[in-house]
C-alpha cells in the first residue's frame, strides 16, 4: 500500500478513546488529510468524506445508551449509512471497523455489534472492498473515560484521586488489550493490509492480557503506594512512598498499566515527596526500588565529609558524581593497597563498587557533592550485607 501521508483517511468516532489515540499517532506520522467524523456532523459531511476516502476506520458506536434501541441506531444503523454512502459513491476503499467480544453474546449491545460486523462483511463481498472487522477485548490506556464502561479507567482514576473502588468478584477474569497495541494492529492493516484473524475470519488485537479483578485492583493500589501522599493514605498507609518500580519488561502488562495509571493523576498530584535522611554530613535519599533491578539513591555530601568505610559480600553499587569533586577509595579487605579514583561533576564517570572491597567517598571540593548511587538490591535492614571497615 502507498504511504498513509498521501491518502485521505476517514475516521468516524475520532473524538473517542481509540479515535484520539489513532488521530494523535497518524499526525505524528505526517498524515494531514484526516477526515474526522463525529456525531454532531451532518449526513452530507459523511457523504462527502465517503466520496474522497482512500481508507475508512469506523470507530463510532454506542455503548451506554438511555434506551436499548439506540444500540442499533448507533452501531448497526450508522454502519449501514456509512456503507451505503461508500457504495453510492462507487468507492471500494478498505474499511476497518472496531467491534467487541460481546458481539458473540445475546444482549442488545452484542446483537447491534454483530449486525454491524455482518454488514461490513457483506459490503466486502458485494463490492470487493477489503474489509477488516476487529473484535476487541476490553481496551485500556490513556484518555479512556473513567466511571463509564472501563474498569481499568475507573480503578486508575479513583485510586489516583483517593476515591474508593468496588471489587465485586476478585476472582473474575478479564481479557484486556492495551491502546498502543490496538493502534499498532490498526496501522498494520492501514499500511500493509496485515491482520491476525481467527477461524471466523475476524481480526484480533494482540497481545491479550488476562488478569483478575482482584489482581488489577491490588496492582493499581501498589502504584499509588509507591508514590505515597494522599492517594496512599486513602489506602490505609502512612503516606510514605514505597518507591517500588513496576515490572518494566518490554510488553509486560504491568508496564502498560503503570503508564495508564499515571495518565489519571490529578493535575496537582504529579509530584511526590521523598524522605530525605539529613544530618551534619549532608543527606541520603532513596529514589527508586525494584526487586529485580535494585535501588537508586541520591547522596549529598558537604565539603570534607567522608562517607562509607564498609564492604559487602554480594551487594554491588555504581557511583556517579553529578555535582562537585570527590575521591573514591577502595581496599580489598585482605590487602593494604588502596586504590583511588578522582571523580567530578564536570566529567560524568560511573565507578563500580566491587564486592569484597571496603570503600569510601570523600568530598574534596568547596561545595556540596551530589552522587547518584545504584545498588543491585534494595536495602533490607534484616539482611544489610554491609560491614564496617576503614579503607
Amino acid at each position: 500500500m502507498s504511504s498513509l501521508t498521501d491518502r485521505p483517511i476517514l475516521i468516524t468516532g475520532a473524538g473517542g478513546f481509540v479515535g484520539k489515540n489513532l488521530v494523535a499517532t497518524l499526525r505524528t506520522m505526517g498524515c494531514t488529510d484526516l477526515m474526522l467524523f463525529e456525531k454532531d456532523d451532518t449526513p452530507q459531511t459523511l457523504e462527502d468524506y465517503c466520496r474522497r476516502a482512500a481508507f475508512v476506520v469506523h470507530l463510532a458506536g454506542i455503548n451506554r445508551p438511555k434506551d436499548p434501541s439506540e444500540f442499533y441506531a448507533g452501531n448497526a444503523g450508522l454502519t449501514d449509512v456509512l456503507l451505503g454512502d461508500l457504495e453510492s459513491a462507487g468507492n471500494p476503499c478498505p474499511v476497518l471497523v472496531t467491534s467487541s467480544i460481546q458481539a458473540s453474546l445475546d444482549n442488545d449491545y452484542g446483537k447491534s455489534k454483530r449486525q454491524a460486523e455482518e454488514a461490513i462483511l457483506a459490503h466486502g463481498k458485494r463490492t470487493g472492498a477489503p474489509v477488516y472487522v476487529f473484535r476487541m477485548e476490553g481496551v485500556f490506556g490513556k484518555w479512556c473515560r473513567p466511571n463509564y464502561n472501563s474498569v481499568v479507567a475507573t480503578f486508575c482514576h479513583n485510586i489516583a484521586h483517593g476515591l474508593p473502588i468496588e471489587v465485586r468478584d476478585p476472582a473474575y477474569s478479564l481479557p484486556l488489550v492495551y491502546i498502543d497495541d490496538v493502534i499498532a494492529c490498526i496501522l498494520d492493516v492501514m499500511m500493509r493490509g496485515e491482520a491476525v484473524r481467527d477461524e471466523e475470519g475476524i481480526c484480533r488485537i494482540h497481545p491479550v492480557h488476562t488478569v483478575t479483578l482482584g489482581q488489577l485492583a491490588e496492582t493499581i493500589r501498589g502504584f499509588a503506594k509507591a508514590r505515597g501522599g494522599d492517594a496512599a493514605k486513602a489506602l490505609g498507609t502512612d503516606g510514605q512512598p514505597t518507591l517500588a518500580v513496576p515490572d518494566l519488561a518490554d510488553g509486560s502488562f504491568e508496564k502498560k498499566l503503570y503508564s495508564t495509571y499515571l495518565s489519571y493523576l490529578p493535575q496537582d498530584g504529579f509530584a511526590y515527596d521523598l524522605n530525605m535522611h539529613c544530618d551534619n554530613r549532608g543527606s541520603f535519599t532513596e529514589f527508586l526500588r525494584s526487586p529485580e533491578r535494585g535501588q537508586v539513591s541520591v547522596n549529598i555530601s558537604k565539603p570534607g565529609i567522608v562517607k562509607g568505610n564498609h564492604w559487602h559480600h554480594t551487594k554491588n553499587e555504581k557511583f556517579l558524581v553529578v555535582k562537585g569533586e570527590g575521591v573514591i577509595r577502595f581496599r580489598q579487605i585482605f590487602s593494604d593497597e588502596v586504590i583511588t579514583y578522582h571523580v567530578s561533576g564536570d566529567k560524568l564517570q560511573v565507578v563500580d563498587i566491587p564486592c569484597g572491597y571496603t570503600h569510601n567517598i570523600e568530598n574534596v571540593g568547596d561545595g556540596e557533592m551530589v552522587t547518584v548511587m545504584w545498588a543491585n538490591e534494595a536495602f533490607d535492614p534484616d539482611h544489610p550485607d554491609t560491614f564496617a571497615m576503614q579503607v
